[in-house]
């Protein structure tokens, strides 16, 4: 079965919650992510009207048109 991401909803301080096609769902926050992120291309998104902007394509959460993405079967387990 191939997962993708049908709904994601920002929640407020880095979390975001998925809804996937298999009807699961995982809030996940990224605040620890990006906070200790070393590549300055990714810890600019702890501006978080940045941080906002995703987008759902193709079933992925992207931001920027992909310079920052993350494995779609890593969130539906609740992981980044």
């Amino acid at each position: 079965m191939v997962i993708s991401i049908e709904k994601a909803e920002y929640k407020g301080d880095y979390r975001i919650s998925f809804r996937f096609s298999d009807g699961s769902e995982q809030l996940i926050d990224f605040g620890d992510f990006l906070k200790n992120a070393k590549n300055p291309m990714t810890r600019k998104y702890l501006d978080e009207g940045l941080f906002q902007s995703f987008t759902i394509e193709y079933g992925d959460i992207v931001w920027n048109d992909y310079e920052m993405c993350f494995p779609i079967w890593d969130l539906h387990e609740g992981e980044i």
